[in-house]
């Protein structure tokens, strides 16, 4: 029986999307990188050249009006617009992460009203689960929900909302049976406009500047009972379901980063004269250029095997998404640390994109769970066999 290898590369379809999505990226989202790091604001014109290509929300499916990308695709998209602006890269990996609960779990009369929106680009949608004093422990969450004849009454303050106040739409996690534990949370679909509903002064952060980062204020949102996702009480199952999911994305970012600090030290060192000879030709660099390449790949490789568990929902999904973003995530801050390195005092200045790459860069060892909690994740996964 010959072998099948075709699993171990990807489809013309895949490298169809890379290659389109690369092109939008150079023409259209690269050139506004630096401004967009440099003024904080959202990045709109990168928006807007994503939404006209149809990957503003890739993983949307067709029957909402989406492109119904797969998995794969989805972090092929991520991965190249991180290559050239983390930030941009965002506006797919939130919009994924914001509504995968209601794909999971909302009702099919919560997803035709939500998802359309967010298929079009006329609305962003965003996740709400970490709190000041809920962040790697969910369980600690003080946000209530008390039900109020036929609908539900959320009152809290939630932390690290990627793209709020920019964001049309929100997935809130809320305590709504405090005595049961793990199975006392539930997950709403919240509004900006819905009174009561607030945001914090947008953060300073380190990087992904372009990308506003808020806290969310719910004073007594009272919301109807058709909000609810999935059934009261599962929606602390339904965030980590989600998570297992959408870690994969923030790999693909993490790669899609580390690509770029690659390739612009890699062109630097051969431009690059010292001694009287291109720096490349200088044996540490061309090791530090082939321990960057490697990990790169092998992260790389990584991430897109964990794609596929996530299209299929494979029971390692767990293991493969808390590996996937653990490991490229640490490979991005390696190399993009190594490419400032290569590139020395240019390196450090912000002349050059490395600096924000590495800046970018240090937040996908954070957001979505800690790699240290992605460690946890991995062995409880191999403890439980």
């Amino acid at each position: 029986m010959e072998p099948d290898f075709s699993a171990y590369r990807l489809s013309a379809e895949h490298e169809a999307v890379r290659e389109a999505v690369r092109a939008v990226c150079a023409d259209k989202v690269a050139p506004y990188a630096a401004d967009v790091d440099a003024s904080a604001q959202f990045p709109q014109a990168s928006y807007e050249a994503l939404r006209a290509a149809d990957f503003h929300a890739p993983h949307v499916p067709e029957e909402y009006g989406g492109a119904g990308a797969d998995a794969l695709a989805t972090c092929l998209v991520i991965e190249e617009v991180a290559r050239v602006c983390a930030s941009t890269a965002l506006v797919p990996a939130v919009n994924k992460l914001g509504t995968l609960p209601l794909l999971l779990a909302g009702s099919e009369s919560l997803k035709r009203r939500y998802l359309p929106a967010v298929a079009t680009g006329d609305a962003l949608f965003s996740f709400a689960l970490s709190e000041p004093e809920a962040g790697s422990d969910p369980m600690s969450m003080r946000t209530r929900a008390g039900a109020d004849g036929d609908g539900w009454v959320l009152t809290g303050v939630k932390r690290w909302v990627t793209h709020a106040g920019v964001s049309a739409y929100y997935t809130v996690m809320a305590v709504t049976d405090a005595a049961a534990g793990a199975d006392g949370i539930s997950a709403f679909v919240v509004e900006r406009d819905d009174p009561g509903v607030s945001f914090g002064a947008p953060e300073r952060k380190l990087g992904i500047k372009g990308s506003p980062t808020r806290e969310v204020y719910l004073d007594s949102v009272r919301l109807p009972a058709e909000r609810l996702v999935g059934e009261p009480g599962t929606g602390l199952r339904t965030a980590l379901r989600t998570l297992d999911h959408t870690r994969i994305t923030i790999a693909a970012q993490a790669v899609g980063i580390g690509q770029g600090a690659l390739e612009h030290a890699t062109a630097y060192v051969k431009e690059r004269r010292q001694f009287g000879r291109p720096v490349a030709d200088f044996q540490g660099v061309q090791f530090m250029l082939a321990d960057m390449a490697m990990k790169l790949e092998a992260a790389r490789q990584l991430t897109y095997r964990a794609a596929a568990a996530s299209e299929r929902d494979e029971p390692g999904l767990p293991f493969l998404g808390a590996a996937a973003k653990c490991y490229a995530s640490d490979v991005a801050m390696e190399v993009t640390t190594d490419a400032l390195q290569l590139l020395g005092g240019y390196g450090y200045v912000k002349d050059h994109p490395v600096e924000r790459m590495m800046r970018d860069a240090k937040v996908t060892q954070i957001y979505e769970g800690t790699n240290q909690i992605q460690r946890v994740v991995m062995a409880r996964q191999l403890l439980r066999g």
